[in-house]
């Protein structure tokens, strides 16, 4: 492996014959007491597909943020196409040529694709004219980049998958060179991940460089040419990605070691703890979303749910953890739940000892407005160990939040910043703290490593698993098949709502998995 460390101005390599896309130099920035960016120096060559990865928390966002005009930097300077350019604003990054497609998409719920494409780009006083040059311009780029978008559609009705193809076509649009995207499978399936691959292949191939922010490593070596390590706010090296391997960019990532696997001895099982039978869900659209789920899990072990998004496994979590009306029966160590009505709710549920962590974390995991100190109490703020005559004890909150963010390595260890103030993957830590210190009968955990960086993705795992031999039963939600194979116990796979089949991990593998998802026995071919 070639490494190119950066310690600040120009970055340490051969100049080439033509300018980059990108030259940042000395880019620094800071909130506060928090040294986000520091003497940041980074080159993109055109044409190519650049990762950028590190920890949460590393400054990854922030410094595409600058580069988009989000943010200003405190110091530095940044070249495009080897011009030295201003970006004050996203206005300003959008004339020089740089789209972003954000991890949360900006996008207008109940407007048509093409009224978000124009949405900031419409041209003249009347909007008709712009939306028939629009839709020409969009059929034209979404068949040259096979995005394969009908304008007309809401999108409130499309696929996620669909919904960041509309992000890109957005940027397109407005006639970017330069795309930035922003951990962009974090909220897709493995086929739509694929997808998105082949589109920015395509992207790449027709002269488009693309910035990739993630975490993840095997998508920085399936899909970069090169890649740019962040750690602490510092770049620390430039590698070509065909010169590297993930343990090599994990151990530059984290500073140390990394096991990307999974280390743990069989699971001891022992009495059921959650027991569930013929569990039915219907939507306010009358559509049955679960039909007629059966299953169990006992203290001492991991059930995986495995499936494709949208198939049931939200509701099913939903359901146990008290967010949704159900019918069927629920037991938890023999003793039945109510599904709907008073006493199903979800602080009913914490009762009894099950906790939640929900799939999304902005959604149902944290308010973001709120401090760290606060998000943590969420919940179980009535409880005499943080109140006192049904007042409150702010005091014994923010010391108890401070035990968690040590122990979870929050970064920064700060309770009184608020949760949107931290990256995804430390809010992430601050759902995890909340929810498993609470001495869990059975805890549900949807998605426990969305957007989460190496590093923590590690320290998940160990105390998911440390929770499991210390005899917790533990219902694992994710569209992750390789952390369902390494954290599971059972595996249990649903599709349109049902359990198409139940596995061990050890006589299983991913594609009889992924026919199950499909909707298929898993043993065809």
């Amino acid at each position: 492996m070639t490494v190119q460390t950066q310690t600040g101005g120009r970055p340490d390599m051969a100049a080439p014959s033509a300018a980059p896309a990108i030259e940042l130099r000395g880019i620094s920035k800071a909130f506060g007491p928090v040294q986000a960016n520091k003497d940041i120096a980074i080159r993109v060559e055109r044409g190519t597909i650049h990762g950028i990865i590190g920890e949460n928390g590393a400054g990854k966002s922030t410094l595409m943020s600058i580069l988009y005009g989000f943010y200003k930097a405190d110091a530095g300077e940044i070249f495009i196409g080897g011009q030295k350019t201003e970006i004050p604003d996203s206005q300003a990054a959008i004339r020089a040529g740089i789209g972003m497609v954000f991890q949360h998409f900006k996008l207008v719920e109940n407007f048509t694709v093409l009224e978000n494409v124009v949405l900031g780009a419409e041209e003249g006083a009347f909007l008709r004219p712009s939306l028939a040059k629009a839709r020409t311009l969009l059929t034209d780029l979404s068949r040259e980049y096979a995005l394969d978008v009908d304008p007309d559609a809401l999108i409130e009705n499309l696929s996620v998958g669909h919904q960041q193809r509309v992000e890109i076509l957005k940027a397109l649009y407005r006639k970017a060179d330069i795309l930035i995207l922003d951990e962009p499978t974090g909220v897709l399936t493995p086929s739509e991940a694929d997808h998105l691959f082949r589109i920015l292949h395509g992207l790449r191939d027709e002269g488009k460089t693309i910035i990739l922010i993630t975490h993840k490593l095997r998508e920085i070596m399936e899909i970069t040419d090169t890649v740019s390590v962040m750690r602490r706010g510092e770049m620390t090296a430039t590698v070509k990605t065909a010169e590297t391997s993930p343990t090599e960019l994990a151990e530059l990532m984290v500073g140390r070691k990394v096991l990307l696997r999974v280390d743990k001895t069989p699971a001891k099982p022992g009495a059921t703890v959650l027991d569930v039978s013929d569990l039915r869900v219907t939507d306010d659209k009358g559509v049955e979303r679960l039909k007629g789920v059966s299953l169990n899990v006992r203290a001492g072990e991991i059930l995986g749910i495995a499936g494709v998004a949208g198939n049931g496994q939200s509701e099913l979590l939903q359901v146990l953890g008290g967010i949704a009306d159900a019918t069927g029966t629920i037991t938890l160590n023999g003793k039945p739940l109510k599904l709907s009505g008073k006493d199903s709710d979800g602080r009913a549920r914490r009762a009894v000892g099950i906790t939640h962590v929900p799939e999304d974390r902005h959604k149902l995991g944290l308010i973001l407005d709120f401090a760290a100190w606060e998000n943590t109490g969420f919940g179980y703020q009535h409880r005499p160990e943080y109140s006192h005559s049904g007042i409150m004890d702010n005091a014994a909150l923010r010391a108890d939040t401070d035990g968690k963010m040590e122990r979870f390595d929050v970064r920064p260890p700060h309770n009184w910043l608020a949760a949107k103030s931290f990256s995804g993957g430390n809010q992430q830590k601050l759902v995890l703290a909340r929810e498993m210190e609470q001495n869990p009968e059975l805890l549900l955990v949807g998605q426990p490593t969305r957007g989460v960086d190496i590093g923590a993705i590690e320290f998940i795992h160990q105390r998911l698993i440390q929770l499991r031999d210390e005899g917790k039963a533990i219902l694992l939600v994710s569209v992750e098949l390789e952390e369902i194979l390494s954290l599971s116990d059972r595996i249990a796979v649903m599709f349109d709502g049902r359990i198409m089949g139940e596995r061990l991990p050890g006589d299983t593998d991913e594609t009889e998995l992924g026919m199950l998802m499909a909707g298929m026995d898993g043993k065809a071919g």
